[in-house]
């Protein structure tokens, strides 16, 4: 059961018999894809302790405030966990969630008064105007019907996939085409099992010939995009990748760790950083393979 941090930190202390059981900065590089929470947490609600000196999996209750002023008591994990399909500043924030989606109000209803009954009938009895509802059955998970049928592994351009909402992922992918002649023009790959609603997944950029996807991952303007569940999700895609028999080269920024052996951490898009993802390609696919289409 989480407990509070006043507590939490005596008892770390007693078991580790260190007055700083956790020197500031142990765990500043796991907070650190996570800038939201860094400027919602203060160390003065939280008994001068910075958030740094705090393990992600520790069971304790922990005291936020939000840009907006809203203070409420959280773990570490309930809060990297925190966003879901929304993305937006307030999904860092349960008041703000709230406020951003209100709950709707149930329609008024006619009310039926009993004769002779000083209250309706409703109330008089509940029991027999009650309405059994039968239960729903579980919806079967729909999958697009659009998806070519197509060998699994199979790259193609799929009218299903969304459109690129990233300038530097566009540049990534000019920059690329132009020192590699690979085919252009894919973006899907046919999959084994569902992902989602579909059987087939969306790389940012997929290079048919060394059957290699690259992903461009940013933390995003409100530090919503790649942490916590959607982490949990890029691993999933990229499970669904190597079982097709591709690989996937991911290129992390905003302090953002790799996830998988061949993943690359950069601070920006650069030259370097394109010589850093060819020779990342010469490594998986070997360089008798990829320096025949350098150009």
């Amino acid at each position: 059961m989480a407990e509070r941090v006043e507590l939490w930190w005596a008892r770390r202390q007693f078991s580790k018999g260190a007055e700083v059981p956790y020197p500031v900065g142990s765990y500043r590089e796991a907070w650190a894809p996570f800038p939201a929470l860094i400027r919602q947490y203060h160390p003065e609600l939280n008994a001068g302790i910075v958030l740094s000196q705090v393990p992600p999996a520790a069971d304790v209750l922990l005291l936020w405030q939000c840009e907006a002023g809203h203070k409420f008591a959280a773990t570490p994990d309930e809060q990297r966990n925190r966003p879901g399909r929304e993305r937006r500043r307030s999904a860092w924030c349960p008041d703000c969630a709230d406020l951003a989606r209100p709950v709707r109000a149930l329609p008024m209803r006619e009310v039926v008064t009993a004769p002779d009954s000083p209250v309706p009938a409703a109330i008089a009895n509940p029991v027999e105007r009650a309405v059994l509802r039968p239960r729903m059955p579980k919806r079967k998970q729909r999958v697009c019907t659009k998806t070519p049928d197509l060998p699994v592994g199979e790259p193609f351009h799929s009218e299903c996939a969304p459109k690129p909402a990233s300038a530097i992922e566009a540049q990534l992918r000019a920059d690329l085409f132009a020192r590699l002649s690979l085919t252009p023009g894919f973006n899907a790959v046919r999959v084994a099992r569902p992902f989602f609603d579909h059987v087939e997944v969306w790389p940012d950029i997929l290079l048919p010939e060394l059957r290699v996807a690259i992903e461009y991952d940013s933390t995003g303007r409100h530090g919503l995009e790649h942490v916590g569940k959607r982490e949990d999700t890029d691993r999933r895609k990229d499970r669904a990748l190597r079982s097709a028999k591709w690989e996937v080269v991911r290129i992390r920024t905003g302090k953002l760790e790799p996830l998988g052996p061949f993943d690359l951490q950069l601070a920006t898009w650069n030259r370097s950083g394109l010589e850093r993802l060819i020779d990342t390609l010469r490594d998986i696919r070997g360089a008798l393979l990829v320096d025949p289409y350098l150009s």
